[in-house]
């Protein structure tokens, strides 16, 4: 894999597992709900402020962390779950199931 491929699917664990933020370590994370989201990149910053104000000052801080996650959330349905796989099998992003389903099913709120 190329430098540049490896720092941006490096990048997209970084991103997601910021979102992710916390929870509990999982083979397989159910990401489901953020995969599914309706919700705008606006939107899951908010919830995420509001649940982890740290991960969401982290991601601010992080500019292609923010870029993989706003591509994320413009992409359709399957381009998101591959963005999924791609980054699925790392362990910073296997550890926050919680967390980001709970910003995937509040965002709506906001």
């Amino acid at each position: 894999m190329a430098l540049t491929a490896k720092l941006i699917v490096g990048s997209g664990a970084v991103a997601l597992s910021l979102v992710a933020g916390g929870g509990i370590a999982s083979a397989d994370p159910d990401v489901t709900a953020i995969v599914n989201t309706t919700c705008t990149y606006p939107q899951i910053m908010a919830a995420l402020n509001e649940q982890s104000p740290a991960a969401a000052q982290q991601v601010n801080a992080n500019p292609i962390a923010g870029a993989w996650l706003q591509q994320f959330v413009a992409s359709p349905k399957p381009k998101r779950q591959q963005m999924v796989n791609e980054v699925r099998g790392m362990p910073a992003v296997q550890e926050y199931t919680v967390l980001i389903n709970q910003v995937a099913n509040s965002c709506n709120n906001y």
